[in-house]
């Protein structure tokens, strides 16, 4: 319950971060004002010693986070996704936060496993390894099952997790509602409202059939994909705090001697990463939200290994459809046509002057495309991009932050494995197939189908939907029986154009 009870869980806090040095980090990124900057102070410098000390060795708020534990490291986790709450400096930081924490014994991990799983350890795995990596959620073990010998990874919840966090987010509401009211200003940033989000994704890592199902989907996705591949879900292992996957054999994707040893070409990997996460995100709308370095390996066959799936990104087509013609504008250097995209989806409001946004857009695209191939950064594009439409009144689109902030990943990846990477020159022609296959004359028939097929579902409903249409007329137009009929007819007109046009669609060949 959110109450003054978690007023100790603040200063607790509040002395943690002014003992790691975090204290004016944290308060600048949420852009506090004066009576907050007090208050926290207040609160905080006198109980300085109450604080955590954390490994001095990291940057400030990182120290701060990582010392209070489990909770405020997937929170400092999460904000490294939002750049348009934290800032762009801060997100880098916190990126930073490693799940290097303690692990919980084997033999928990089997309870656990044994609780939710209905087996014996023994009578299904002939092996089960002690942890080969523990996060703030959840820890993973090896394990090689008895009838088949086929590897796998079992991830296991902590024991307590889900009470754990709750007292800490129950807190952080607690403190997004203090920081509301003492600070007018910051509402801006929508304490609550990213709290609110910082609840839901944790809910759903906290429920591995959710992760279970977005790696399931994922690989469904991309089983055609070459050079890539997602490991199987195991669904008769898995539960909701148990989720187990087949075992991935590779190279570290950030281990460029071993891979250079392995004979892989690393300019056509960094490369791939980059193509592989484009598709992924304009053909399926569906994307690994969290591909760095420590969650993709190098198979023996020069194979890109994804895994860890407890943060995915969504867009819709829509959204997809204006995210490929934006990066195809700019590939292109129409800024006009940029600028007119933002328009059409509203992202830009009606009232602001289109020619002043294209000439803003310019300022954007030019010096960039103006560096070495080396130097030229689409995530560096779409970060400028935000803060000019932020300008002219756009509104933050979580799905684009989130997406804005996966290319800056994919990017440092891909950059790391070939450093003269032309992120454009990849990208091109993936974003152009998109752009044939979406925007294109075949598009407009898929659209028209899908629309034919909706209104064919109604199709035994149009009498009934007629009647009930020139009945409705008729009360709302009293005795006037010509507005009625009026009415009417253009509801069976349309009825039977929708039948038209199913007609010539099935002639054509579309269903």
């Amino acid at each position: 319950m959110r109450g003054p009870h978690n007023i100790w869980r603040l200063i607790r806090t509040g002395a943690t971060l002014e003992r790691a040095g975090a204290m004016n980090h944290a308060l600048d990124a949420f852009e506090a004002g004066p009576l907050l900057r007090a208050v926290a102070r207040t609160l905080a410098f006198p109980f300085r010693w109450l604080g955590y000390k954390g490994d001095p060795s990291l940057p400030p708020v990182s120290r701060a986070l990582t010392a209070l534990g489990p909770a405020y490291i997937k929170f400092g986790q999460i904000m490294s996704t939002r750049p348009d709450v934290v800032g762009p400096e801060m997100a880098n930081e916190l990126r930073v936060l490693q799940d290097a924490l303690p692990p919980f014994p084997v033999a928990i991990a089997e309870e656990e496993v044994e609780r939710e799983l209905g087996i014996k350890v023994d009578d299904v795995f002939s092996e089960f390894s002690a942890p080969v990596a523990a996060a703030s959620i959840a820890q993973v073990h090896k394990a090689v099952l008895k009838d088949t010998g086929a590897e796998v990874a079992v991830k296991v919840l902590r024991p307590g997790v889900e009470k754990a966090f709750r007292k800490d987010i129950d807190a952080f509401y607690f403190a997004a509602q203090m920081v509301e009211f003492l600070s007018p200003s910051s509402r801006r940033l929508r304490p609550m409202e990213v709290i609110r989000h910082f609840d839901g994704v944790v809910q759903g890592e906290l429920d591995l059939r959710l992760e279970a199902s977005g790696a399931s989907e994922f690989e469904a996705n991309t089983a055609g994909d070459t050079g890539f591949s997602v490991p199987p879900v195991f669904w008769h292992l898995s539960s909701r705090r148990v989720m187990t996957l087949g075992w991935v054999e590779g190279v570290g994707s950030g281990d460029n001697d071993a891979i250079d040893a392995a004979g892989h070409d690393r300019a056509r990997l960094g490369a791939r990463v980059l193509e592989l996460f484009l598709l992924h995100a304009l053909r399926d709308g569906f994307f690994h939200a969290d591909m760095h370095q420590g969650n993709l390996k190098i198979s023996e066959n020069g194979d890109i290994i994804a895994y860890d799936f407890g943060i995915m990104g969504r867009i819709d087509e829509y959204t997809r459809r204006v995210y490929a013609e934006i990066l195809f504008g700019f590939i292109r250097r129409d800024y006009r046509r940029v600028a007119e995209v933002h328009f059409e989806a509203g992202y830009v409001p009606a009232n602001q002057d289109m020619d002043e946004f294209a000439r803003a857009l310019r300022a954007v695209g030019e010096p960039i495309f103006g560096m070495d191939a080396s130097r030229i950064s689409m995530g560096r594009l779409l970060s400028y991009l935000f803060e000019v439409t932020e300008r002219f009144g756009m509104q933050t689109r979580t799905e684009l932050i989130l997406l804005q902030r996966t290319m800056v990943v994919v990017e440092g990846v891909a950059r790391s494995l070939d450093p003269h990477i032309n992120i454009w020159e990849v990208a091109q022609p993936i974003v152009e197939d998109y752009i044939k296959e979406s925007i294109g004359p075949k598009a407009v028939i898929r659209d028209l189908s899908r629309t034919a097929l909706v209104l064919a579902r109604f199709g035994p409903r149009l009498p009934e939907l007629a009647q009930a249409a020139l009945v409705k007329q008729g009360h709302n137009s009293g005795d006037d029986e010509e507005n009625t009929h009026r009415h009417g007819w253009w509801f069976v007109g349309g009825a039977a154009a929708s039948g038209l046009v199913i007609w010539l669609l099935a002639l054509s060949g579309a269903f």
